[in-house]
């Protein structure tokens, strides 16, 4: 996959990422606003490892965003399963040099519009931390709405915080059709 928007991309991760994504990823900022699966300090050796389990993904569902000639973070989706098989959810970081650019709204819009299309899907979702107003703010401008908060939903850094409930929800698809089983 490569979406090429005005001033980067996003496309699959390769290994040659590698360096990049353990350069920027090493940043406690970028990791107090992600889950705990995000290490923190973040390693060459955490980098080549995650690379490899994308590469083992049949379709990958993660992309490097690269800005300047390299990989300055990643966007992807979950997808759901079961009865939740027409939703996914969507997370993302980027390399603090380029906080505040415009760069992470882009993303999330093109990744959502691809994901809706490429995979069938009818929701997409994200739980950024209330501590997180930029991610509040990215969501919002790339026309998610903030469907509710969740109340002492979460624990990060040895603190217990509220989630918002963000959602991009499509209505173009029909009720009842049978989508991923």
């Amino acid at each position: 996959m490569r979406l090429d928007l005005v001033s980067f991309c996003v496309r699959d991760l390769t290994a040659s990422d590698s360096a990049s994504l353990a350069r920027y990823a090493n940043n406690r900022q970028i990791w107090l606003n992600l889950r705990d699966r995000f290490p923190h300090p973040y390693s060459q050796a955490d980098a080549d490892a995650f690379i490899a389990h994308v590469a083992q993904q049949p379709q990958p569902t993660v992309w490097a965003i690269e800005v300047a000639g390299e990989a300055a973070g990643t966007i992807g989706i979950t997808l759901g399963g079961d009865v939740e098989r027409t939703g996914a959810e969507i997370g993302y970081w980027l390399g603090e040099p380029y906080w505040g650019r415009g760069i992470m709204t882009q993303a999330v819009t093109a990744v959502t519009a691809w994901s809706l299309n490429q995979f069938q899907l009818t929701r997409i979702y994200a739980l950024p931390f209330a501590t997180s107003a930029a991610s509040c703010r990215v969501l919002e401008k790339a026309g998610y709405t903030c469907e509710g908060r969740l109340r002492k939903s979460a624990i990060k850094d040895g603190q217990i915080l509220d989630q918002f409930m963000y959602a991009y929800v499509t209505p173009d698809r029909a009720t009842g059709a049978i989508w991923r089983q």
